[in-house]
Order: structure tokens, then sequence, then C-alpha cells
């Protein structure tokens, strides 16, 4: 018999449902995410951090989970809330189920949950607080409890503590990581890149003495404006290397450069998500995971121009400098889980890199 679980969410809406992973008490900003497929990539994505999770699908974890499909080491969301989790799972690569996985790093999740009208009250009054227990704690406590305020330092969380190298033979780029999954080193090893990753509060000194080619800010959880050294950081180096922004990358750059971010009503989460690519016309789907956009009207007196909107909203999903080798976007072209249509961006960053590596070498012969 499985012990009974609920979710308090900010507002006095209480859900009761069947409690699996672990059993306990964890509070965090619950979110929702579209994606039908990919649970496992969700679970492990170091941009949930703090965050409990909505899947909108019905059934989860029907395939299991698999040593190949992390996106990082562990997971690091704060709660798992489906409407059916499937115990019995079916695939020739799954080694443990989802129930497992969390109860393993100690992570509550909640099913039999009307998924339908949690997210319906997520999209009418945006993202909302909200505690997963199996203790039978009175509402009125658990509500007292949900007005701590959320935790900010997300970043410093799940960013490496010391530099790594993934060595290559290509062009040797700094991967900065705010939160990075392995689906962005994935990418660049791919091209025969020789990485080197570096945790959130590297400085440019730092950074210099590596000697790069390029640099990537990679995705990470939570508001970029919590980051301030990493703003300083890029405005330090800007102009020095070619820069790629993914995701909260996308946003610390935009802060860098003079332009603002604010925080959005309930976010982009899913595999699915329409964006348009100004210079060509052409659509594309996308991967998305986050709950702040860049401001458009901040952009005016910046040197950034926007390039990506998205389709659904208007929101600005991708920039390029005006003046440096710099771009950015607010989607995830690694996309892991969801569509490949965005990975050529990598080779657009790396012909960037070898066209100023190029003149770098060209200026330096003439002197």
């Amino acid at each position: 018999m499985k012990k009974q679980a609920r979710l308090v969410l900010e507002d006095g809406t209480v859900f009761t449902g069947k409690s699996f992973g672990a059993q306990g008490e964890s509070l965090g900003e619950v979110v929702f995410n579209t994606g039908i497929t990919g649970y496992q990539e969700v679970l492990s994505d170091p941009s949930y951090c703090g965050q409990i999770v909505t899947m909108t699908y019905p059934l989860i974890g029907n395939y299991g989970i698999n040593r190949d499909d992390f996106e990082t080491m562990r997971p690091f969301v704060h709660g798992f809330v489906v409407r059916e989790h499937c115990e019995v799972h079916s695939n020739w690569r799954s080694e443990q189920t989802v129930d497992s996985l969390l109860k393993e790093y100690n992570i509550p999740g909640i099913e039999e949950v009307d998924t339908r009208k949690l997210t319906r009250i997520i999209r009418q009054h945006g993202t909302l607080k909200g505690l997963i227990t199996t203790s039978d704690e009175p509402v009125e406590s658990l509500l007292e409890k949900l007005k701590a305020p959320l935790m900010e330092d997300q970043v410093a969380r799940v960013s490496t503590k010391n530099m790594f190298a993934a060595p290559g033979r290509g062009s040797k780029i700094v991967l900065v990581d705010f939160g990075a999954k392995y689906g962005i080193l994935r990418e660049l090893i791919k091209r025969g890149c020789d990485v080197i990753v570096v945790p959130y509060n590297v400085t440019a000194d730092e950074i210099r003495r590596i000697r790069p080619d390029g640099i990537m800010l990679s995705n990470g959880p939570g508001d970029p404006k919590n980051v301030p050294k990493a703003i300083r950081m890029i405005q330090e180096i800007l102009g020095e290397y070619p820069l790629f922004g993914i995701c909260l990358g996308h946003q610390l750059l935009a802060l860098a450069c003079g332009a603002d971010t604010h925080k959005m009503k309930f976010g982009h989460r899913g595999g699915n998500h329409p964006v348009k690519e100004l210079a060509t016309g052409r659509t594309y789907i996308t991967s998305q995971n986050h709950g702040y956009a860049v401001s458009k009207e901040s952009l005016t007196d910046t040197d950034l121009e926007i390039s990506h909107i998205a389709l659904n909203d208007g929101t600005v999903e991708g920039l390029t400098h005006k003046k440096y080798p710099a771009f950015s976007v607010q989607y995830h072209p690694e996309a892991a889980p969801g569509p490949y249509d965005s990975d050529y961006l990598f080779d657009r960053f790396l012909e960037q890199v070898a066209k100023f590596t190029k003149e770098e070498k060209n200026y330096a012969a003439t002197r």
C-alpha cells in the first residue's frame, strides 16, 4: 500500500496523491514541462535546481532510467509530480526505475495528481511555491513553511567546483559551467574541440591564462542577476574571444551588454517550442527550459540585436552582438531532450572561432 502524499501550493491549493521516490518533505518552485519523452534528461538537467517539476504527459517511467541519458552526474530537482508513475518499465537499456532514482537522491515524488488542473493553475497565476510532503502535518502549518524564501544560490550548487579538461585536437574552448548539460560537452567533443570546463565564478584573468580560442557560456538555473561576478567577467572578456551563450548564458550576455531581464509568468519548458530566425525567416522547433527572459525594450541602447524570437509569445530567443563575434540563444541547441534542428549553431560558433583565430594570426604576423 502506497503512502499518501500531498502537494501544497502557496495559494492554499492542495493536491492529494500517492507517494513514490523518497518520503519526507521538499519545498520548491512548481513548474511544468510539456515534453512527451525525456523525463530522465529533465530530472538530470541542472537548470531545474530548486524546482518541483510537473510533467504534463500523463504516463512517466515506462522506459525506466539508463546510464547514457543523464545530463549531469545527479538529479537536482526538488520534487517530481506526475499523473501516473509506471512501476514496470520496458526498455533493453533500462537499469533502474524512476522510483529508485528518486529514492537514491532523496527526492520526493507524487502521483495520481490532476496534472492538467495543476498546469492550468500555473498558466493562470504564474509559477508558485509548493511543498511535497508525506507527513500528516496540518495544511496551515505547511503554508507557514511556504513563506520561506526560495534559494538564490542554485548556480553555485550545480557548477563544477574545479576546472577540468575534455581533451581534443581542435579549437580550445572554455566552457563556463553555470549548470552545463552534458549535451553541450558532447556537441563540442563531437567536433573535435579541446574543452576546458571552468567554474561559474571564474575570472577574466583566469580565462586569459588558459589562452582559449573561444568561450561558451552554459545554461543554468535561477535568476541571472544572482550571478553578478559572471556578468563582470563577460564585460571584461567581450571582444577578446568569440563567445556563444546558451539559456542562462544568453541572459548573462544580455546583462553584460546593458540590457535587462525579467521573470516570466510561467516560463518555457519542453521540447516543442517554435522559434523564428529573423535573418532567414526559418522556423525551428526547439527544446527550452527557462523562467527568465531578456526584456525586448531594454535592448534599444545596447550593441545587441535580436536574431530569434519565440513564435508562441514573441519573447527574445536569440541575440547577436553588432561589433564583436558574440551571439546567444535562449533555447537549447544541444537538445537533450528535444529536436536536433538547432545543432548548426555549434558549427556557426566554431566558424567564428576559426575566422577570429586566423585574423589574430594575420595581425600578429604584421606587427
